[in-house]
């Protein structure tokens, strides 16, 4: 209960007037009680006097007992009150209520005794004889100096503590009734009080749940101009202040989100203690991992290279830029580090930025091949060419046999050339889409049998015996026969050339499920010779690449490039699984017809 304010507030005045009105009840019933009784004392002290004048009057009297049992039974209707007439000695010589004679002594009673030295003695106290509570006063009766006996009046205090019991439960009453309006009034009074200020906490604690309030300017009405209403006028200022700012905080916090997001390079902020307090998806591609495994823990665990680690420390302790260029061997990755002190923005903590030049060293790979290819693939026949025209010119062109021999050299090497230079063509005019394909449907069965035939003399010639593998019922692919037929013959090319004599060349086709409503037809060439070595197979779809192995034979190196531009025109996938020195297959898809 305590934890709502209002009971704060009303609990307490409860509580004050509550005992207020029963310390005042108490205080006035005592007051009241002590009034009563000081009457009373007074009044039979009064009485007291009045006998024990009428007893020094007549001295006679205090030797007659059964004249003094009558006096005392008149006397006390008189008076409303027990009267006990007492010798001298502490005899009861008369008694208005009991029989004097079973009455003990009563020299020794309280009023007695203090009646013997002041005149007069009262007391209260618990009367064995009648057993009530009792108020006695007693008066000394003398004559001279000589006590002749004591008068001696009592009225029981219960009507007095009846009276006194029924006051102090209607001041109980009283302050009950007056503490409950009180309550009451103090509960209206502080829920009034308090009611600013629970709707303050309702509308804090709506926005501390639901940030998105802060933007829709959640205000309280102001019904008062006392404190509260100042803190509800504060309260709103504040809120649509702070909405303000969230909203252009969020803002920011968006765009900075969404180009951390859409980064290509690596991101990554790490505080002073060396634990990741930031990464982006490109960082999580990089490092092959997420961001909840990642926050919160040390950058040295999540890079796990010690170049890394120590690009990070060195821009700690020197607080200035560094940069680093490496290779990550096991991820095939080559990127560049750069790590940047935060400075002030976030003391100690450093940004670092990792780039992924891996495509850029690739492509200046493929370019340094090119040109290396390029030149050796023009060098020969220029060269050819050079020697060529000098002997004509020092004198071979006057023997017409020399002369004809050296001129179809010349014209085979400007075939050679002529060759690289359309195959060069075809390939950028396949790259550039400039090539359109006549998308038709086509038997798997017809474009193997197309591909066999134009090479099937030249495998008779090199001893290699070629076999075809592909079902009658397998579907129609949708295709551009030529183009799909060049891809083969490119293929089988490669096979013929690579396969020592003796060996086999398989041509297959069969149909594999690449997803529940589209399947893709996959062709095959399967050969056993020489094989490609581990480093080289995934290059060997670039332009100009030759493995060393292949560089003794001919051919622009081209022919794979072209036959993965084709390929993948048709919205299909290439590639090869070969293992040094046991041959070598090739493998592509492309779809089949959606009415199989």
């Amino acid at each position: 209960m305590f934890r709502h304010f209002r009971w704060r507030i009303a609990v307490p005045f409860i509580i004050l007037i509550l005992v207020g009105m029963l310390a005042l009840g108490l205080f006035i019933s005592n007051i009241l009680e002590q009034v009563y009784l000081s009457n009373l004392e007074d009044r039979l002290t009064d009485g007291a006097m009045l006998i024990g004048q009428q007893m020094m009057s007549e001295p006679i009297l205090w030797t007659d007992p059964n004249k003094l049992d009558t006096l005392a039974i008149e006397w006390a209707e008189i008076l409303g009150a027990r009267l006990t007439l007492i010798g001298s000695d502490g005899t009861v010589l008369g008694e208005s209520h009991e029989d004097r004679i079973t009455m003990e002594n009563h020299l020794d009673r309280p009023e007695v005794v203090q009646a013997q030295t002041d005149g007069i003695g009262i007391s209260k106290r618990f009367s064995t004889t009648i057993g009530f509570n009792m108020m006695y006063t007693a008066y000394a009766v003398k004559v001279g100096e000589e006590i002749q006996g004591y008068v001696r009046l009592a009225v029981p205090l219960t009507a007095v503590e009846e009276t006194i019991g029924r006051l102090r439960w209607t001041i109980v009453g009283a302050a009950m009734i007056v503490s409950g309006l009180a309550a009451a009034l103090s509960i209206v009074i502080a829920k009034g009080v308090v009611r600013p200020l629970s709707e303050l906490t309702e509308v804090a604690q709506r926005l501390a749940v639901d940030e998105s309030l802060w933007r829709e300017n959640q205000r309280i009405p102001t019904t008062s101009h006392d404190e509260i209403g100042l803190l509800t006028q504060a309260f709103n200022a504040m809120t649509t202040q702070l909405g303000s700012k969230i909203e252009a905080l969020t803002a920011e916090s968006v765009k900075l989100n969404a180009v951390l997001q859409q980064m290509t390079d690596g991101v990554l902020i790490v505080d002073h203690d060396g634990f990741v307090q930031l990464i982006n998806p490109a960082a999580e591609r990089l490092f092959v991992t997420t961001m909840i495994n990642v926050i919160k823990r040390p950058f040295v665990e999540v890079v796990r290279h010690h170049q890394l680690v120590d690009l990070y420390r060195s821009c700690r302790e020197t607080k200035d830029l560094q940069m680093i260029v490496l290779d990550l061997p096991i991820s095939r990755l080559y990127i560049q580090g750069i790590a940047i002190p935060l400075g002030e923005a976030l003391p100690g903590s450093i940004l670092l930025v990792f780039q992924d030049l891996t495509r850029m060293r690739h492509l200046e790979i493929v370019r340094r091949d090119f040109i290396s290819n390029i030149s050796h693939e023009l060098r020969t026949p220029l060269a050819s060419l050079k020697a060529v025209t000098e002997t004509l010119l020092d004198g071979a062109l006057d023997d017409p046999v020399v002369a004809r021999k050296f001129l179809l050299n010349m014209e085979k090497e400007v075939d050679l050339m002529s060759v690289t230079v359309s195959e060069l063509l075809e390939l950028s005019r396949i790259e550039s889409g400039k090539v359109p394909l006549a998308i038709i449907e086509v038997s798997p069965r017809n474009l193997l049998d197309g591909a066999l035939s134009r090479l099937e003399l030249q495998a008779e010639r090199a001893g290699l015996q070629v076999s075809l593998k592909c079902a009658e019922d397998l579907p129609n692919v949708l295709a551009d026969p030529p183009r799909i037929e060049q891809v083969l013959v490119n293929l089988l090319h490669n096979a013929i050339k690579f396969t020592p004599e003796g060996g086999e060349i398989e041509l297959g086709a069969e149909l594999t499920p690449m997803g529940e409503a589209v399947s893709m037809m996959q062709f095959s060439v399967q050969d056993t010779g020489v094989g490609i070595a581990e480093d080289d197979l995934p290059r060997i779809f670039e332009r100009f690449y030759k493995a060393d192995r292949s560089r003794t034979g001919g051919g622009t190196g081209l022919g794979l490039a072209i036959a993965k531009h084709i390929v993948e025109a048709h919205s299909g996938r290439i590639w090869a699984v070969s293992r040094e020195g046991s041959g070598s297959t090739f493998f592509f898809t492309i779809p089949i017809a959606l009415n199989y």
